[in-house]
Order: structure tokens, then C-alpha cells, then sequence
């Protein structure tokens, strides 16, 4: 990998790891193993498994002067991180033996009663430690409940677009996803009971709906309220599991939260979290807040695949919680974010050539462009890189495969000036593309 010159964006400025596993996913490709002898020993389960990255996309992506749209990165620039480094320092100074050593394989309980807490200021009060279980982010969530609950063959339902950590973990457990038609709303409820029934006819087995009612990534979008209760109920009829991920609640901008999927129906939703969004992606720390009734299997298998969680890291979010003002940090995201969110949508209006929409978030880190039907926002990647921007096409976040004439831009990790200077480079790209097509 090429090292940026100096003062160019790092590679966290320019695509996240989610944004270069999107990529990945749009572009497929044949896997380094084909031909090779050891492709025989491979499992059917790893065939599914996407590949990682897009090297020469990454390489290019880091090019001086060039605006990256594409990573949804956390601003971690307005941390306290010399305090920070001092409260590092200290947990190592004066609880290495225990930091640095194995710990249980839920996680301290002190970690899990401040989730509870966290978890209360999202909307859910009722909240037991003991049903908490620290994983590894939420991805290592989303791959546990796929363990535990998916045979291969079984239904996976979500929202089309979704997350692409979800879609490549899902699938690697050889599910079959299918997506539930959704608006500027979100889910649409009529549309999950037309689907539900459409499956079962067909002798389908549907064991998941896996929803980010808040700020779905990539889209932007949160469900609405009075579609929530419907949909869980929908579910239960059913007798399906909701998987609600909900790491962008807290960064609404108004400060306003809609109640969780989870906080009236604590049997039939099974709670995904994560400090990745509010405090450090880097710790690598989320958490399941699990119905009573499932806790066991989840927990096993969650240690089965982690033994425990990393304890140093555990430590360090706890001490953050209890001594600083980590509400008043969220407060101060859900400024920043809203002010960058309002710089790109004030940009897409001024830039943006007739034909393409896009969604106005109340929180989160994303927007979600749409262009007229037929054309496939992928090719039109390389042409942003030669002007200078960097995007993730829209095929990536999809199940249904093929083209798709969709994008989506990120604002958390960019500056004002920089989101207008990406979409000046940005809207010639999509107005050539769209007078090819006439």
C-alpha cells in the first residue's frame, strides 16, 4: 500500500473500512484463491464471503487534493485526546494486571450497567445488565445472531438499501436475504406483511428482520413513529426476531429521539449498540441487549467466537462514562453533524443537476442520492476519482445485485468548505452521465 505524501488525507479520512468493503461488494470479482489448488479445501460458506478490499481503488483514493465523500468516519478530532492519553496511561499504571488480562466473557459489569444507562437515554428503561453481552462492535453482533438463529437457506428480511457489514455477514452464513420495500419513511408496514406472506407461500423459513430505524445507513432515513409498533407486531404474528442496530440514535440533531423498536417489546427485539458512532470505532466495542429467553445460546456462541472481550478497552470506555461528559460530547456531534449535513444539502441544491434527488436526514452520517433509472452509478465511481471525489455507488448496500442508480455521500469526517468543494467536483460527473442517457 502506498504511504500518502505529507499533508495528504490518511486513509481513515479518505475510505473506511466499511467504505472499501462496499466498494468490494460492487465490484465482486473473482477471489485470489481461484485456480489454486488450495480452492478445494475452501467451505461452501466461504464462497459467500466477499472479498476485503479494492487495493488499487484505496491506493488511488489517497491521492493528494482529492475530497472523499465515501467513509462514514466519526469525528474524532473534537475528543479530549490528551486526556484521553492520560487516562490510558493510568488504567495500564494502576490496573495492568487486570487490563491486560483475560476477562469474562460478557463483559465487566460495570460496562454492562453503563450500557444500561446509555441504552436509557435512548429510549429503553427497562434495560437488565444481566442481559447485556459486550461483543466486538456491532458487527460482531450481527454475525453472532446469524449463528445462532440462521441454518443455511433460512430468511434473512431488511431494508433495501442496508448496511454492507450486515449483507456480507449474513450472507457468509449462506442466508437467503431478502429486502422489504421501504420509503422516505422508512419499512413500509403493508409491504413486510405483503412479504412475509409472499415467503411463507412459498415455504420459506424467515427467522430475521434486521432494521436501523435511525439514520439508516446508507440511507439517511428514519422510520417513522407510528410505523415502529406495527412493524415489531407484524413480526410477532409471524413468529420473526427483530434485529434492530441502532448506532446513530443519539445523533439526531434536534436532540428529539424517537422510542427504540426494543423499548416496549423487550421479548420480540434483540437490541444492537455500539460506542463506535459516540465515542471510538477503534475500541471496537458494542454490545446485545438480548430477550431473557435467548440470552444463553447468544452468549455462548458470542464467547465461542471472541473468548472475551478486550478488557483495557472495556476499562477505558467505562472511565469515559463515569468522569467524562460524554452527553455533553454527544451534544456536540449532533452540532457538528448537522452543520455538515446542512453544508452538503445546501451544496447538492446549488450543484446538483435536474434529475437527481436525495434524502434530508435528521441525523447520522449519511445522504442518499438517486439518479434517473438506467444509469449505473458504479463506471461513474472512476470518473469522480479523475475529477477529484470519492463516492460508494449504491449496488453496494443492495441484496438484489446488479446495477443500481443510487449513491451515497458522507458529511461526519468533513469539514464545510471541503463537502461544497466534493459536490462542485461531483455534479459534472452525474450531469455528463445523465445527458449520455437522453
Amino acid at each position: 500500500m502506498n504511504t500518502p505524501a505529507p499533508g495528504v488525507n490518511a486513509a481513515a479520512e479518505t475510505l473506511s473500512e466499511e467504505a472499501v468493503d462496499a466498494l468490494a461488494r460492487a465490484q465482486g470479482g473473482p477471489a485470489p484463491t481461484e485456480g489454486h489448488r488450495h480452492g478445494a479445501l475452501l467451505s461452501a460458506r466461504a464462497a459467500n464471503i466477499k472479498q476485503s478490499a479494492v487495493r488499487d481503488v484505496f491506493e488511488i483514493s489517497m491521492q493528494p487534493g482529492l475530497v472523499s465523500l465515501a467513509g462514514g468516519n466519526p469525528y474524532l478530532q473534537s475528543l479530549p485526546l490528551d486526556r484521553l492519553g492520560e487516562t490510558a496511561r493510568r488504567i495500564i499504571a494502576e490496573h495492568g494486571l487486570e487490563a491486560l488480562q483475560y476477562g469474562g466473557g460478557q463483559g465487566t459489569l460495570e460496562l454492562r450497567t453503563q450500557i444500561c444507562q446509555v441504552m436509557a437515554a435512548e429510549g429503553i428503561l427497562d434495560a437488565d445488565p444481566e442481559n447485556v453481552v459486550i461483543t466486538a462492535g456491532s458487527q460482531s453482533a450481527q454475525d453472532v445472531a446469524a449463528k445462532v438463529f440462521c441454518d443455511p437457506g433460512d430468511v434473512i428480511l431488511l431494508e433495501d438499501p442496508t448496511y454492507v457489514g450486515a449483507l456480507n455477514t449474513f450472507e457468509a452464513y449462506q442466508v437467503d436475504v431478502q429486502a422489504v420495500a421501504g420509503d422516505e419513511h422508512g419499512l413500509i408496514p403493508a409491504a413486510l406483511r405483503a412479504t412475509i406472506a409472499a415467503l411463507q407461500g412459498a415455504g420459506k423459513r424467515i427467522k430475521l428482520l434486521y432494521t436501523i430505524p435511525n439514520f439508516n445507513n446508507p440511507s439517511g432515513v428514519m422510520l417513522a413513529p407510528d410505523r415502529r409498533q406495527e412493524i415489531v407486531n407484524t413480526c410477532r404474528e409471524a413468529n420473526i426476531l427483530v434485529l434492530e442496530d441502532n448506532p446513530y440514535g443519539l445523533l439526531k440533531f434536534d436532540g428529539v429521539l424517537p422510542e427504540p423498536l426494543r423499548a416496549a417489546n423487550p421479548e420480540d427485539v434483540l437490541y444492537l449498540g455500539s460506542f463506535s458512532k459516540i465515542f471510538a470505532p477503534g475500541l471496537r466495542i458494542g454490545w446485545a441487549l438480548v430477550p431473557a429467553h435467548l440470552l444463553q445460546r447468544y452468549y455462548l456462541a458470542s464467547e465461542a467466537v471472541t473468548l472475551c472481550p478486550p478488557t483495557f478497552n472495556q476499562l477505558l470506555v467505562s472511565d469515559y462514562l463515569r468522569n467524562y461528559d460524554w452527553k455533553g460530547q454527544i451534544a456536540t456531534y449532533r452540532s457538528m453533524y448537522q452543520e455538515r449535513c446542512s453544508a452538503l444539502l445546501a451544496a447538492l441544491e446549488e450543484f446538483m443537476p435536474h434529475g437527481v434527488s436525495w434524502t434530508r436526514p435528521e441525523g447520522g452520517f449519511f445522504v442518499w442520492l438517486t439518479l434517473p433509472e438506467g444509469i449505473d452509478t458504479y463506471p461513474l465511481l472512476y470518473k469522480g476519482i479523475d475529477a477529484g471525489v470519492v463516492f460508494v455507488p449504491g449496488a453496494a448496500f443492495s441484496a438484489a445485485g446488479g446495477p443500481s442508480n443510487k449513491l451515497r455521500l458522507a458529511y461526519s469526517a468533513v469539514p464545510p468548505a471541503k463537502l461544497r468543494e466534493g459536490v462542485r467536483r461531483l455534479a459534472p460527473v452525474l450531469a455528463d452521465a445523465i445527458a449520455a442517457r437522453l
